[in-house]
């Protein structure tokens, strides 16, 4: 019997011939989405003692909910996470004004269909759609 798409995708980021419903997957993603809001997940990072992203060119990061940032918490948030991209090498790092993160995404290309996504945003699961 054939596989779903989802199944195709799942297996290929789980480098797996083939998935079945209901298995539990070590899935690496196409892209990790991040945004100011999830400006913390840094210092989470450091704290566990890692000291370089594996993937950096798979990491979507935007400036795109505070913006421009209404307080000085959201202000340090935002220097944060330029320390973090700079850091890290993060070249898909798009910058307060730039847009959306869901818009900006789609137009740089980084999603398209068969692209297994983890966002850090409860609207990600809009890509599917795509």
């Amino acid at each position: 019997m054939g596989h779903t798409f989802v199944e195709k995708i799942l297996a290929k980021n789980a480098g797996l011939a083939e998935v079945t419903p209901g298995q539990v997957l070590d899935a690496t993603p196409d892209v990790a989405l991040s945004h100011d809001n999830t400006a913390a997940i840094s210092k989470t990072f450091y704290s566990l003692g890692i000291e370089r992203v594996k993937y950096p060119e798979r990491l979507a990061i935007t400036l795109d909910h505070a913006a421009p940032p209404p307080t000085t918490q959201h202000a340090q948030n935002h220097a944060d996470v330029r320390r973090f991209v700079a850091a890290q090498g993060v070249k898909n790092f798009f910058e307060v004004g730039r847009g959306i993160c869901h818009q900006v995404l789609c137009e740089e290309g980084l999603i398209y269909p068969g692209v297994l996504l983890l966002g850090a945003d409860s609207h990600s699961t809009h890509y599917g759609a795509l």
